[in-house]
């Protein structure tokens, strides 16, 4: 049975940019999970117990994390954060085969491939994690970044998974109408 050691759930609204405000505001929301890492110190072929330790973060964390945004979630993305002695790897078994279904389902489908990031890191690593568009994988304007830590966390035999979601793309995008 998955443990989570720690959340923490993240409402970000952005408001303007440069100094011009927005016409309504983009919020996006972000859930962390500290987990413990079954492999942390050890090579292991079958990496199963990740996968579904990420489709577990996914299917309650999720729910919440959609009730964060103030309208239907357009984009998402996914990151982990592998403590030093696990590799890079046990980040890739919790966010890719199977967090996912939990994911699409709670944004209301997901035709793209949920842009994601995974890295080894030391207590208090930061890591940027992509957002795009849930169903256009060309939409330039839902290309996003948001970047987010945990600051007792990935201890050493422990993985920081990470989800994220948006009601909106770039606030003032500018990049997706083609050459001016």
């Amino acid at each position: 049975m998955l443990h989570i050691r720690r959340s923490l759930l993240l409402r970000d609204i952005v408001t303007s940019e440069m100094a011009h405000v927005a016409e309504r505001p983009v919020v996006r929301a972000v859930a962390i999970a500290v987990i413990g890492n079954p492999f942390a110190g050890r090579y292991v072929e079958d990496l199963t117990e990740l996968f579904e330790a990420g489709r577990t973060v996914g299917e309650q964390l999720m729910p919440d994390l959609v009730r964060l945004l103030s309208q239907n979630p357009v984009s998402y993305g996914k990151a982990a954060i592998v403590g030093v002695n696990g590799e890079f790897e046990h980040g890739g078994a919790c966010i890719h085969p199977m967090l996912g279904k939990p994911m699409r389902a709670a944004v209301g489908g997901g035709k793209a491939v949920i842009p994601s990031n995974v890295k080894v890191g030391a207590c208090g690593a930061s890591i940027d994690v992509p957002l795009s568009h849930k169903d256009d994988p060309w939409s330039f304007d839902h290309f996003d970044t948001v970047t987010v830590s945990m600051p007792d966390a990935p201890k050493p035999d422990e993985i920081v998974v990470v989800l994220a979601v948006a009601d909106g793309g770039r606030l003032h995008a500018r990049c997706g109408k083609g050459p001016r």
